[in-house]
């Protein structure tokens, strides 16, 4: 994202929305939200809140790393 908004400023209207669609997009290719966070200088708490607005269904914790592998047969 090339723009880092200012922290703690207010998002609204069409750069909520903007804002929104690439951190769904960006959490749908696999960035984590706090990687997300990090990039655009907002909480964790804010990333997940704009992700949730936009109906993203959010992963469990760890991601795709963790948990017992299946065993084969």
């Amino acid at each position: 994202m090339a723009e880092t908004l200012k922290k703690g400023s207010r998002v609204t209207g069409a750069a909520r929305d903007k804002l929104a669609a690439d951190l769904k997009k960006k959490y749908d290719s696999g960035a984590s939200i706090r990687a997300l966070a990090e990039e655009t200088g907002r909480s964790y708490g804010f990333v997940h809140r704009m992700l949730s607005e936009s109906g993203v269904v959010l992963r469990g914790r760890g991601g795709a790393t963790r948990g017992k592998k299946a065993s084969a047969g």
